[in-house]
């Protein structure tokens, strides 16, 4: 399983460790993910999606996972969160 973001797109960043004696040793930092299920309006049932913690956060600050997607750029989504966003568009339009 990769450890990347499926809603932001957050994946692995590298760095150093750096000693007291200033020895650098090369190290990764990982991003924050959780296994969540989260709940679209529009269609009515839940989602497990592996998503950071800042993600969670901007989905509840943005009401909801409909809206998120909404306005999430295509290219940082996974291909299971395009799959529901595209679905999500295509309720609303029928419910319309």
């Amino acid at each position: 399983m990769a450890r990347r973001c499926e809603l932001t797109g957050k994946g692995p960043m590298t760095g150093n460790n750096v000693s007291h004696a200033k020895n650098r040793t090369r190290r990764r930092f990982l991003p924050n993910l959780n296994d969540v299920t989260l709940q679209s309006e529009s269609l009515g049932r839940g989602f497990k999606l592996r998503i950071s913690a800042a993600a969670l956060r901007s989905v509840d600050h943005r009401g909801g996972l409909d809206a998120f997607l909404a306005k999430a750029k295509d290219t940082e989504l996974s291909d299971n969160a395009l799959k529901i966003k595209k679905d999500i568009a295509k309720a609303a339009v029928v419910s319309a």
